[in-house]
């Protein structure tokens, strides 16, 4: 009878038994063979095979033991940080999911002796935030990837430059508060010192009562002063009525403005935008076109520059274009949105830029700081050719 090959029963239905985990006492670490029970076991320790392994771990077996450990310790990590993220997690629920590989290395083979002390070792190490529970030990991984550093550093800056816009333009109300109040304090103090104009010259309130009481007589003495008495207070009272609302209505126009400073759309019609969506496939991943229309203020209809195409394009699609120095470009967010401006200069290091506004009330200004998302070249003479 010839020997049984590949797809024989037999050999099928050892395969169907090697599925899933066995039991970890006759697994051996060193050969990395698993046997389904003690006999396998027993046969495989007395092999020559296993010999050789065990008089090669002999000569350093501390060694052997780092290996395991480093292995083990590689690849629990990147399964928390592949899997689970920054999340915060059982520490049981990652290490059923890691045994599940038929290959992992066996914990019994590490230089530690149970999942706590191996999690407890994370914590110290730095590699993870460990806290103990009523429920058990949780973990929750550390990223300290560059990448996500600079992300983080570059959110923060942009969450810096949008507190130093609100600053910018609460000075701005308080400095209009400021004239405001000093434009109109003489017209108050102007009744605390009110004159009557009596006989042949001015005098007092005091005087012009007692030496113009023979002229006048006491009953209209009574009446003129009476009189001046009921309507100083009322015009007084009107002027500051006046004066509150004015300022009050400034204060609210520029409490509008400082709220709507931000906003979470930005598309704008006339500007040059890039594709970055790789959904369109390779002829329009990365190529420029001008908004044309703007739907819904999330939604964009662009003309490309290259083939004249128009495509209907979700603002999360696209991103700003940031042209040479000299070019005109429009803000699109923040204390000047919708401002023509000329762009000066660019600082790569924190990306961002430095304008010259080109229109309404504070043209000239030169503004430092303007984050790359937050301005796009203006289509001028593209508009011209892709109409």
């Amino acid at each position: 009878m010839g020997k049984e090959g590949f797809l024989s029963p037999k050999a099928i239905g050892n395969r169907i038994k090697a599925k899933g985990l066995q039991k970890l006492r006759w697994y051996c670490q060193m050969c990395q063979k698993q046997c389904r029970d003690e006999n396998g076991f027993k046969c495989h320790c007395m092999s020559e095979s296993h010999q050789r392994q065990l008089l090669l771990a002999s000569e350093d077996p501390n060694k052997i033991m780092d290996n395991f450990s480093q292995e083990f310790k590689n690849d629990f990590i990147e399964l928390i940080k592949r899997r689970f993220g920054t999340k915060r997690v059982q520490n049981n629920i990652v290490y059923n999911e890691y045994i599940n590989d038929r290959e992992h290395v066996h914990m019994n083979s590490t230089q530690w002796e149970t999942l706590t002390e191996f999690t407890k070792w994370l914590g110290k190490e730095g590699f993870c935030k460990v806290d103990e529970t009523p429920k058990g030990w949780y973990i929750q991984y550390i990223d300290r990837d560059p990448e996500t550093i600079r992300r983080q550093e570059e959110l923060e800056r942009k969450k810096k430059q949008d507190l130093d816009d609100q600053e910018r333009s609460a000075k701005f109300i308080e400095e209009q508060v400021r004239r405001g109040q000093g434009g109109r304090e003489p017209e108050v103090r102007e009744y605390h010192y009110f004159t009557f104009n009596l006989a042949k010259g001015s005098c007092s309130s005091a005087d012009g009562l007692s030496k113009a009481s023979v002229a006048l007589g006491p009953s209209a003495l009574k009446a003129a002063g009476s009189g001046k008495r009921k309507d100083a207070p009322s015009t007084s009272e009107a002027k500051e009525k006046k004066k509150k609302s004015a300022l009050d209505e400034i204060m609210e126009m520029e409490e509008q403005k400082k709220r709507s400073v931000r906003a979470d759309h930005w598309l704008h019609p006339g500007i040059v935008i890039k594709v970055v969506t790789k959904r369109l496939g390779e002829k329009y991943h990365k190529k420029k076109g001008v908004i044309k229309e703007v739907q819904d203020k999330y939604t964009a209809v662009v003309k490309m520059i290259d083939t004249g195409d128009k495509l209907k394009l979700d603002q999360s699609h696209l991103e700003t274009v940031i042209p040479a120095p000299g070019k005109r470009v429009l803000v699109l967010n923040g204390v000047y949105r919708d401002t023509e401006a000329l762009l000066d200069s660019i600082d790569e290091r924190k990306f961002s830029a430095t304008l010259t506004l080109d229109s309404g009330r504070m043209k000239g200004r030169r503004v430092d700081g303007i984050a790359y998302e937050d301005f796009s070249k203006i289509a001028g003479s593209i508009m011209t050719s892709v109409t």
